[in-house]
């Protein structure tokens, strides 16, 4: 699945605009996340587990105002190592950070470039063939970050993007950690020439005199944010954690489902309400069905949903997993809680050899 190229995906929270980044050996597996956020570790797992990969680490590139890390709860369900700037107050990472050290994954690696100025403690991480870089909050596509908090310093930033990012090669695509209009990717070149802020014959004085007079308010959730991530994202006790299902062994895929495996419902059937979303003529064709299924087409769904009004966990199933997927969502939407997918369908529950009823010849 992986093949032997670096494997790279880019990750999204709407509510900060927050920029997560995975990248990975594809020849050992192994793989570091840069700026995990809290809210989205279960999906970030999910994403690893289906790639085959091992998380060594988590990597934040400054102590972030916006939004809460996820590196502690990463750390709790997949074991990887946190890892921060030295120059920063935060408790209980595992690796502290300085300019010029060095990241391995794999046969690939990252250096670490120290680049203050947004906070005093802002790191940017540079691939080893210098074809791209993560900037965190100091370079932004057209922009840079703020420097009115956390011991910000325009003069700062100026010079560290000049020194330390404005040197790498023209075509370095460099990936910041947010961006509040949908852009995803720039170049040195491009803000070399192009940022507003940064580039063309601006000087350390022009941009100093831009950054005082941003006017911005303070992030929302800055009084919440900055106190956890200085305990690498560690919640406090009176916060109560999204535990995991505990009626089955789920699975959470990457597109947002938890998904339970044909044997396990086979051997549960007094146990769960199957719900099958197929059309009536699907439901006595070829494949038959799970036994005592509950037959309701999604389409229909939405308007019948009184008629499952049941103490049982509720098992969505069609032919290959697709419609019953959407199921489970219109059902958690509704407020039922404990939802899951059957995996592959009625194909997997036949090629299982799994019992069924109605099946035409």
């Amino acid at each position: 699945m992986r093949g032997g190229r670096l494997v790279f995906r880019q990750l999204f929270d709407p509510q900060s605009s927050t920029y997560t980044y995975l990248l990975a050996d594809g020849a050992s597996g192994e793989a570091v996340l840069i700026d995990p956020v809290f809210e989205h570790v279960r999906r970030d797992a999910a994403l690893i587990g289906e790639l085959q990969l091992r998380l060594l680490c988590t990597l934040e590139t400054h102590v972030h105002a916006d939004h809460v890390s996820g590196g502690w709860l990463l750390k709790q369900s997949l074991g990887s190592q946190i890892l921060v700037a030295k120059d920063t107050d935060v408790v209980g990472a595992d690796r502290y950070l300085e300019h010029g050290d060095r990241i391995v994954f794999g046969r690939r690696h990252l250096g670490v470039r120290s680049t203050p100025g947004h906070t005093a403690g802002c790191l940017t991480y540079v691939m080893d063939d210098e074809s791209c870089a993560f900037t965190g909050d100091c370079l932004l596509i057209r922009g840079a970050g703020r420097t009115d908090f956390q011991q910000g310093d325009a003069a700062t930033l100026y010079r560290s993007v000049c020194s330390q990012i404005f040197t790498l090669p023209g075509p370095c695509l460099l990936y910041p950690a947010h961006d509040y209009r949908g852009l995803t990717v720039t170049s040195v070149a491009e803000e070399k020439r192009f940022n507003p802020r940064l580039g063309g014959q601006l000087s350390e004085t022009d941009f100093v005199g831009y950054m005082r007079n941003l006017g911005l308010a303070h992030p929302r959730k800055m009084d919440l944010a900055v106190p956890a991530n200085l305990k690498c994202g560690r919640p406090d006790e009176s916060v109560a954690l999204d535990a995991e299902p505990a009626w089955a062994p789920l699975n959470y895929t990457f597109a947002g489902i938890w998904e339970i495996q044909p044997q396990w419902v086979e051997e549960h059937l007094n146990d769960v309400l199957v719900l099958d979303v197929r059309e009536p003529e699907e439901f006595d064709g070829p494949l038959g069905h799970v036994p005592d299924a509950y037959h309701i087409p999604l389409d229909s769904l939405t308007e019948r949903l009184d008629e499952l009004t049941t103490g049982r966990p509720i098992v969505a199933v069609c032919r290959a997993g697709g419609r019953s997927a959407q199921a489970t969502l219109v059902l958690q939407k509704a407020g039922f809680a404990d939802v899951a997918n059957l995996a592959g369908g009625m194909l997997r529950w036949r090629a299982q050899q799994l019992p069924v009823e109605g099946a035409a010849d």
